[in-house]
């Protein structure tokens, strides 16, 4: 307890996704505020459920460090007259230090001779210091959203109920919004809702154990997957591997109770892909798995209570998912009555950016650049190469990817295994959006490859065209990630590719919609591939200095760039 600063913050649910940054954003302000006071600590700990996020220092020393300052006043020809006797401004400048006017000294400066003043300014005690800066640090903390309650000024994720706050396991007095701190923190909210006194952060952890409630996401995590493969081994089953989930799902409780329910086995005619995206989007459910590894018709839910009656508890949460799959089912009769190629000219009623057009044009754009690349680099695909860039938008159109977004490009390539298209055409639709992240795979097939090299090259080519340049760390339409992802696919394809053709090309195919000259577009689009190709390169632990000196020498290609480095 010597030298420990606690912090628990008690909120009502706050979303699962806003935890992690808002911890972090709340350790970094109170690790700046300690070392601007000088209160010397040795770490930061941090710790959180869905309704209270913790915070831990340790080892802080129990006052300020003290520190002799000088504090500069007015000149010294206005702080003395000619005959040497203090003015009104050096006996004020005295007065607001705190020091009589034989206490001045004279001082050079760049701006002359001012007068100073030199004192030891002695360290405040460090609940003082905490206790000011705490309702700051709580108003600063980052959340994606925030927002007021009552009718008070505070802002914050979530309405606060409760506040404990400790140094030394003596309460650190302050107030946000219209809570006041002390030492008492809450149990589980529906196991054990009633307040009751901590003393410091181990008593705090163990009661808070004790009282329903594990505050370690950490150990909470590895307990619910742990949890939820003992369950799912009950019945020889296995869970999906989907540590997105799973990370979810540890904000989402505050202890973990997992139970396994089923669904009829007539929804198993919908692809693996719309189940799994049903049940992990919609209801944070876990999908299972057979022992050959196809999906089963049972799932598992996570619950933040005991399950007292489990049949009850498993009945309501199948009578919800099979609202969900009735929907997706209803989604997915509707699209096949029509082939994905069909739904081509819809895209033109798509609004891909108002200066950049419709999807229908940006297909057509791209497709063309397609067709140019594959000229060159497998002229045996070039039909291929076509039809699926022509195929791979059309998926936008669907019903089932209006509802899941995030399977585009997935339902694309089943809808068009579907129809009849060869299964490289259907596998390029689904791989042209990787990479989709950093670390992500890269498209297997050369058609696949040639297709997502397109659609990336036209979205920056027509983005640098039209003035939607990022700057600094905004990138609202990812072009980092998009050039990034084109110098890691020429990379693995191992061909060397003439980059600045490619970008002119592109350039010229935005047409009338370029608002920016065309050769200061290019221009531009070669040194941001540049600057890509060096920080991609720096981040593996290439040597900065060898990476630079490759591109000054010649950037044209990006294979041939790598060769030299």
């Amino acid at each position: 307890m010597k030298g420990e600063f606690l912090l628990e913050v008690g909120t009502e649910e706050i979303p699962a996704s806003f935890i992690p940054p808002a911890t972090d954003s709340f350790c970094e302000l109170l690790g700046k505020t300690l070392d601007n006071s000088r209160i010397p600590y040795s770490r930061i700990e941090w710790y959180a459920t869905p309704r209270r996020l913790i915070f831990r220092a340790l080892e802080l020393a129990p006052v300020q460090t003290s520190v002799d300052v000088e504090r500069i006043g007015p000149a010294r020809s206005a702080a003395f007259d000619e005959n040497g006797n203090p003015t009104k401004a050096a006996e004020g400048f005295a007065r607001s230090q705190g020091v009589e006017v034989a206490d001045l000294v004279v001082v050079k400066t760049p701006k002359g001779e001012q007068i100073a003043v030199r004192k030891t300014e002695i360290g405040r005690p460090t609940r003082d210091v905490i206790a000011e800066a705490l309702p700051g640090l709580l108003e600063k903390t980052s959340f994606p959203k925030t927002m007021r309650w009552m009718d008070l000024d505070a802002r914050f994720a979530r309405p606060v109920h409760w506040i404990v706050a400790l140094f030394e396991g003596e309460v650190i007095p302050f107030s946000f919004g219209n809570i006041q701190s002390g030492n008492l923190t809450r149990g589980h909210r529906f196991t054990h809702p009633g307040s009751f006194p901590v003393s410091g952060f181990e008593d705090l952890r163990n009661s808070l154990e004790y009282h329903g409630v594990f505050i370690d996401p950490n150990a909470r995590r590895a307990e619910i997957e742990r949890r939820i493969k003992e369950l799912a081994a009950t019945d020889a089953l296995k869970v999906f591997e989907e540590p997105d989930l799973l990370d979810e799902v540890t904000y989402l409780v505050e202890s973990p109770y997992p139970v396994m329910g089923e669904f009829t086995a007539d929804f198993l005619e919908l692809p693996a892909s719309i189940l799994i995206t049903c049940m992990k989007k919609h209801q944070r459910y876990f999908s299972v798995q057979g022992k050959e590894g196809r999906i089963t018709n049972r799932f598992i839910a996570v619950n933040n209570t005991p399950v007292r009656n489990p049949e009850f508890s498993v009945r309501g949460h199948q009578r919800v998912l099979k609202a969900r799959l009735e929907d997706a089912r209803f989604y997915f009769k509707e699209d096949r009555k029509l082939p994905l190629f069909d739904r081509l000219e819809a895209l033109k009623g798509v609004v891909f950016h108002s200066k950049l057009g419709t999807a229908y044009e940006k297909v057509q754009r791209f497709t063309a650049i397609a067709v140019m690349l594959a000229e060159r680099f497998a002229p045996e695909k070039v039909d291929q190469v076509k039809r699926a860039s022509l195929l791979c938008k059309c998926d936008l159109e669907t019903g089932i990817v209006y509802e899941f977004p995030e399977l585009q490009g997935i339902i694309g390539s089943y809808y068009a295994k579907m129809d009849g298209e060869p299964e490289e055409i259907s596998t390029a639709v689904r791989e042209h959006y990787l990479p989709a992240h950093a670390g992500d795979s890269l498209p297997n097939g050369i058609i696949g490859s040639l297709v997502s090299i397109a659609d990336r090259i036209d979205t920056i080519a027509g983005c640098f065209s039209v003035g939607l340049i990022p700057t600094g760390a905004a990138d609202p339409y990812a072009l980092r990630r998009n050039s990034l992802g084109i110098i890691q696919i020429l990379i693995d394809m191992d061909k060397q590719l003439d980059l600045p053709w490619l970008i002119v090309e592109a350039v010229k195919l935005i047409g009338s919609k370029r608002t920016r000259e065309a050769a200061q577009a290019e221009a531009d689009v070669l040194d941001f591939f540049r600057t890509r190709f060096v920080n991609f390169h720096t981040s593996r632990d290439f040597p900065l200095d060898v990476v630079e000196a490759a591109v000054r020498a010649r950037f044209d290609d990006v294979v041939d760039a790598r060769r030299r480095v």
